[in-house]
């Protein structure tokens, strides 16, 4: 057996080992030159899943990520049957390995579509011989919602790398937020969905461009309209359709013309009907949040402030997580520090640490009504010192504590 095989074994028993028994995933290890060194499965059933992954273009698109420059982070593989890998990179030894994790669906497949699907597509017509077993095995492949599945796969990433990547580096930089398990259909608290989809849309409203974690707690608590049929792929495409309507609205009502608004969101629901691949619907959605959001934000932005100003103002609302400095930002645009404080408060009336204050505590009414977070773990996640010292600035602000705004607010909606 060779070395790299056997190392190949030994990461795959050690990352199996951090995955509930509950969950039937399976984990396979590749070289970098695509040969297949170690799997999680055997028997048929390996060859069954080798052989769909490589049918259903998994394969190929592994080996464009190899080959890619920035192929660091984590990535979702896609395919027209709604069915998903992720695939990672190990790079510390000599020779790279590719791990991949899957298959996955995220919502029941059902047998039937599916054989209608690969038998219908004229690149399979001379190799149909795996579809019989495979669709024999879709029972033993987990379904999961993407925010769960996510959260194994950088948790794989993470133990190969040593890294300590969240979920933005998966999702191409939108946002790191710890995630929980998507309830079933039946099971969804209503009122938290609503309140963080209200939050979702806010973002859009206000061109917020730090809405990473209102993204990701959106997308925790629900993976979509809940609609099932037979086809995943398609209701995909319904719950992106949804959202885009529901953000183009949104955005509009944030001051973006219907001009604009309207054809923007049009072409990316036409996009997604387009769409063979659930890995790029995934991709297109997050996109398209993306690109209303900035647009938005780029009509709040205030003309009368310098390029530097206007810059510094952005990474402070995309760094509400972490202690921002003066000094800091200075460093960003070039200045001295006393040049660019005199500079900030002449253009936006207001000090460099009254501005970051006042930005805290907009964030703060946004996760107080958008998610179930303690008031300490929202203290700590805006980086005050103290949930004490929190509480004092947002009375400050607000003229009431975080529970009273909270309350109040939860019983108007």
């Amino acid at each position: 057996m060779s070395e790299i095989m056997t190392r190949a074994e030994q990461n795959l028993y050690l990352l199996q080992s951090l995955i509930p028994s509950g969950e039937s995933f399976f984990l396979w290890c590749y070289g970098s030159d695509g040969r297949l060194v170690g799997c999680s499965c055997q028997g048929e059933i390996r060859e069954t899943l080798h052989h769909a992954f490589c049918a259903l273009g998994g394969y190929d698109k592994m080996l464009e990520y190899v080959s890619a420059p920035e192929s660091g982070n984590p990535r979702i593989l896609g395919s027209s049957i709604g069915m998903q890998w992720a695939v990672t990179l190990e790079t510390e030894r000599k020779r790279s390995l590719v791990f991949v994790v899957g298959p996955v669906f995220q919502s029941p497949p059902d047998e039937a579509n599916i054989r209608s699907v690969l038998y219908s597509e004229p690149e399979r017509a001379k190799d149909t011989g795996w579809i019989r077993p495979f669709c024999a095995i879709l029972p033993l492949l987990p379904v999961m919602s993407y925010a769960v599945f996510g959260r194994y796969v950088m948790l794989v990433h993470n133990t190969l790398t040593g890294s300590q990547l969240g979920m933005e580096a998966l999702r191409r930089d939108f946002g790191t937020q710890e995630t929980t398990p998507a309830a079933p259909i039946g099971e969804r608290n209503r009122i938290s969905v609503y309140r963080a989809e209200q939050g979702l849309l806010d973002m859009v409203r206000k061109g917020d461009i730090n809405y990473f974690s209102v993204l990701n707690r959106s997308t925790s608590l629900s993976p979509g309209v809940p609609v099932h049929g037979r086809d995943p792929l398609r209701q995909m495409k319904t719950s992106i359709t949804v959202f885009t309507t529901l953000v183009t609205r949104a955005a509009m009502e944030g001051g973006l013309s219907p001009e604009i608004a309207y054809p923007l969101g049009d072409s990316y629901i036409q996009a997604a009907e387009d769409c063979r691949d659930s890995g790029d619907l995934n991709s297109l959605a997050h996109a398209m949040y993306h690109d209303f959001i900035y647009r938005v934000h780029q009509l709040h932005s205030n003309p009368g402030y310098s390029h530097a100003i206007q810059k510094c103002c952005d990474y402070i609302d995309l760094s509400l997580d972490r202690k921002i400095r003066a000094k800091d930002l200075a460093v960003l645009v070039g200045y001295t520090e006393y040049y660019l404080t005199e500079k900030f408060k002449n253009e936006t009336g207001l000090s460099v640490s009254d501005y970051i204050r006042r930005a805290k505590m907009e964030r703060a009414k946004v996760l107080l009504l958008t998610t179930n977070l303690q008031i300490s773990q929202i203290a700590e996640r805006l980086s005050f010192n103290t949930p004490n010292y929190f509480i004092q600035v947002f009375r400050e602000s607000e003229g009431c504590t975080p529970a009273v705004f909270r309350e109040q607010n939860s019983r108007q909606n």
